[in-house]
């Protein structure tokens, strides 16, 4: 979704917040969250898999919040990951599709922030 050339930058960064398919069932979060869970040793490959599409994830929010404008996009666009994370995983433990609507309000109160934000 981060690389779609046919959303709007903000529009890129909020669908990080929205709900799965419809009628997946049960909630999976995020598969990175949980190869790197259990394979929790740092110098595994698929721990270092995990860790560096994490990594890239956070690239591509740079770029995009960037773009809007943002004079500190790494700070903002770590801030914007965590909050993604966080709410793949709060779905997943909930089993509640939709609970990135709340790290979705935090987004975009942080995005709004950052973007009015004089340098």
């Amino acid at each position: 979704m981060l690389i779609r050339e046919d959303i709007p930058p903000r529009d890129r960064i909020l669908k990080l917040f929205d709900q799965p398919v419809a009628d997946a069932a049960p909630v999976r979060g995020c598969p990175f969250i949980d190869a790197a869970a259990e394979f929790p040793d740092p110098e595994s490959a698929v721990h270092s898999y995990a860790r560096e599409q994490k990594l890239r994830m956070v690239q591509l929010i740079v770029a995009l919040v960037a773009e809007l404008g943002c004079h500190e996009p790494l700070s903002l666009a770590e801030q914007l990951a965590t909050l993604a994370d966080g709410a793949a995983s709060r779905a997943m433990v909930l089993d509640e599709a939709d609970y990135g609507r709340h790290a979705r309000a935090a987004a975009e109160v942080l995005l709004d922030q950052a973007l009015t934000r004089k340098s």
